[in-house]
């Protein structure tokens, strides 16, 4: 299945000079939402992880389903102020802005290893962050899966230390 017919451009969204990857295209399609999970799951399939992580809100997408399939505990990665229990946090910077991340305290144990599963890694600044997340919560991320990368922002420079999958590359 060719993903790419399932993702549009929106031009100038959120600002002028972004191109969006909307991927609601590939969530309208059971087809296409089917085949990203399974697609998901055989690529880590031999990775050892404990948990999966889904950032705010597309992340939860395509974590949840996994986290279900594969019998893992699912952990959501917010913007502050939307988890009830008392968190930790990390700021940083995106590619049109910058943003903090918060974390249940409790979400990881010391040593947990995790995997982070998302839609889009364009600049690795999100995906970098919740790895500084999780490592002051004492656990570590092996690796992370997502839709689509957009190879010209060079994000996988900020992730040399996990594994890092995607079905499409722009």
């Amino acid at each position: 299945m060719n993903l790419k017919n399932y993702v549009r451009d929106i031009p100038d969204f959120p600002k002028e000079g972004i191109v969006f990857k909307d991927i609601t295209p590939a969530l309208k399609s059971p087809e296409a939402f089917k085949y990203t999970i399974d697609s998901f799951q055989e690529l880590v399939k031999d990775w050892d992880f404990d948990a999966i992580i889904g950032p705010e809100s597309r992340g939860f997408i395509y974590s949840t389903p996994m986290a279900y399939n594969l019998n893992k505990p699912f952990i959501p990665v917010r913007k502050p102020g939307k988890l009830p229990a008392e968190t930790i946090s990390f700021s940083y910077d995106l590619e049109y802005g910058s943003g903090i991340l918060e974390m249940h305290k409790d979400a990881i144990s010391k040593g947990d290893k995790v995997i982070i599963v998302d839609d889009i890694l364009a600049t690795g600044g999100t995906t970098e962050a919740i790895i500084k997340l999780v490592e002051k919560a004492g656990g570590k991320v092996v690796g992370a899966l997502f839709l689509a990368e957009l190879t010209s922002l060079n994000p996988r420079e900020k992730l040399t230390e996990i594994k890092v999958e995607s079905l499409i590359k722009y």
